[in-house]
């Protein structure tokens, strides 16, 4: 297939739904060889079967990626199959929303290690083997608003995606030698499976008492200037410019969040 991304691979973790499932169908659509990626290899199959029903070259390959060697498994196997890895992105994620004071260290574990730590061995993985290549690549990790900023009941998640973002510059720094460019994705609230997970319930008689855990559509509408959640189409807009690595850019956060970031105030409205 033509396309923006043509010839390349791309390996795309936790891509059976959500921004991951979104950024492997369209890498497919312009022209990239993909493997999809899930802990479930039926749902990481869905999305291969997508890519190939419309035309696109892809494989499944099931992998947790807080482990190491799961990690490796998805770079072998991209080689394997299209015989190079030259885009990475680690989009895979948790999270647990509960007080702090009420958090177990099991759930905290889990989200640092799928968030911050499988990050890290995919930035990792996907290095060592650009770096044999030498051919230079593109790594993209999915970090969050929320990684600028705290928020009730999130704080391994705020964390975590606050240590993505660090990671980002520092593995930028680290492997611009080798003409790698780590970059990351900071989405705001995007209309996603994850989204509907999270939110609240406006008939929820803790509501209107703070500190709330949840949220609704009218909370996100008034931290947010362009006054509305995001879009996969918008997400996958972002990882394609990241992807084609013709910016220059490399240890940069894109923040595609309306302005959530950005606005100072807070609040637009009670």
């Amino acid at each position: 297939m033509s396309g923006e991304l043509a010839g390349q691979t791309a390996v795309v973790t936790g891509s059976s739904s959500g921004i991951g499932e979104g950024t492997a169908l369209r890498f497919a659509e312009e022209g990239a060889n993909v493997v999809t990626n899930s802990r479930s290899q039926e749902r990481a199959e869905t999305t291969a079967e997508l890519i190939r029903e419309a035309g696109g070259s892809a494989i499944a390959i099931e992998a947790d990626t807080s482990n190491r060697a799961d990690v490796q498994t998805l770079v072998d196997g991209a080689v394997e199959e299209f015989g190079s890895l030259d885009i990475m992105v680690n989009n895979a994620g948790t999270s647990v929303i509960k007080p702090a004071v009420e958090m177990t260290e099991e759930e905290w574990r889990r989200v640092i290690d799928v968030n911050l730590t499988g990050v890290f061995f995919g930035c990792q993985a996907a290095a060592q083997q650009m770096i044999q290549q030498n051919d230079g690549g593109q790594i993209i990790n999915i970090g969050s608003a929320y990684g600028f900023s705290g928020a009730q009941g999130r704080g391994p998640y705020c964390a975590s995606k606050g240590g993505v973002h660090n990671l980002t510059r520092c593995l930028a720094v680290e492997f611009a030698e080798h003409d790698i460019h780590v970059n990351a994705l900071a989405p705001g609230f995007i209309k996603t499976q994850i989204d509907e997970q999270t939110r609240g319930d406006e008939e929820s008689e803790d509501f209107d008492t703070w500190p709330y855990y949840g949220y609704t559509d009218q909370h996100i509408h008034n931290r947010t200037p362009l006054d509305r959640f995001g879009t996969i189409e918008e997400m996958n807009n972002c990882m394609v410019f990241l992807a084609k690595g013709d910016h220059y850019m490399t240890g940069e956060t894109m923040r595609a969040d309306g302005g959530f970031t950005a606005f100072g105030w807070g609040s637009k409205g009670t």
